[in-house]
């Protein structure tokens, strides 16, 4: 088997990947579609239907992602990072929408979805990996401020810059180094990007999975009880163990040994799971329990940061040390 995979190409390589991805996705489905049709009573029942319906929901985030990688890779660098500033033009907006802003923000809003937006994109598609890096921390951060400054509003003046400046952090800068993964190259290791990002995921992923299973399961007190009351420390770091353990196992897809690996998996996992916690709070500091919650706001974007904040704090510290350490 190991033998018939080296045989084909690059491209081969990565669409034999997605097909053991959606077969082991489409098992999984059908075996949560058919949990649902149990049936149990009293306080358990109730009980294992809110667990089955995380799941479920976990299970649609992993869905979601997994189809959004997919139509990247199938469409080509170009229309991927087409899609992905898509994809994050919808977060940012989904982002301000629960961020109140008001008539001197204007000008500010104007220039991060239409001018930084674009601009961090092209930076990726055209390959300017330096100026990529530091084009939202260093210019944008200063600019912002000042276009708001323009406009003669001194209200919470820092508040309101400082909101929109964290969205563009996270919504802009943290989806755009997804897509960047799928344009490093490394010596015997090109044109297999999408490698890269199917390991960040995956291992994201799993953490994220393990530990929302083991905090329902050993049902310790949060650990932050004001920020998430399934957060604690003990669920927290056996989820890290768990993606870092399946970055190791399959550092054969990626340029890595197995203990590079397990070091790059174990950066992502905590990277994501700390930014998972971030938007946690942030939601709690805005007094609602999901992005784009039904009644609470309208966003168009039905909760899309929800399904990719981690990705948005792993990406970036993974994209930065992978670069790093080979150079790229």
């Amino acid at each position: 088997m190991n033998q018939f995979l080296r045989s084909l190409t690059p491209t081969q390589q990565v669409a034999t990947l997605f097909v053991f991805v959606f077969g082991i996705l489409i098992i999984v489905s059908v075996g949560a579609f058919l949990m649902s049709f149990r049936s149990r009573e009293g306080e358990h029942n109730e009980a294992s239907h809110a667990e089955l319906k995380n799941f479920r929901k976990l299970l649609g985030t992993t869905w979601f992602m997994v189809v959004v990688f997919w139509m990247a890779w199938a469409a080509g660098d170009t229309v991927a990072t087409l899609l992905f500033a898509v994809v994050s033009f919808f977060a940012l907006r989904e982002f301000i929408t629960l961020s109140p802003t008001r008539r001197g923000d204007h000008r500010s809003l104007i220039l991060a979805f239409f001018v930084v937006l674009p601009a961090q994109f092209w930076l990726l598609g055209t390959e300017h990996f330096d100026l990529f890096s530091v084009f939202i921390p260093v210019y944008v951060f200063l600019a912002i401020p000042v276009a708001s400054a323009l406009s003669g509003d001194t209200q919470r003046f820092l508040e309101r810059n400082a909101k929109l400046q964290w969205g563009i952090m996270v919504c802009v800068y943290g989806m755009s180094h997804v897509p960047a993964l799928m344009q490093l190259d490394f010596d015997g290791y090109q044109d297999k990007g999408a490698f890269l990002v199917f390991f960040m995921v995956m291992v994201v992923q799993t953490c994220m999975l393990v530990q929302h299973l083991l905090a329902r399961r050993l049902k310790r007190p949060p650990s932050v009880p004001e920020v998430s009351k399934s957060f604690n420390w003990t669920s927290w770091l056996l989820g890290v163990l768990a993606g870092s353990f399946m970055g190791g196992l399959f550092s054969f897809i990626t340029p890595f040994k197995p203990g590079q690996a397990l070091a790059m998996a174990l950066i992502a996992c905590v990277a994501g799971s700390m930014g998972h916690l971030v938007m946690k709070a942030l939601k709690r500091d805005r007094g609602v329990t999901a992005w784009g919650q039904r009644g609470m706001s309208v966003t168009g974007a039905n909760g899309l940061l929800d399904r990719v904040d981690a990705l948005c704090f792993a990406a970036p510290v993974f994209f930065h040390s992978v670069r790093w350490y080979f150079g790229a």
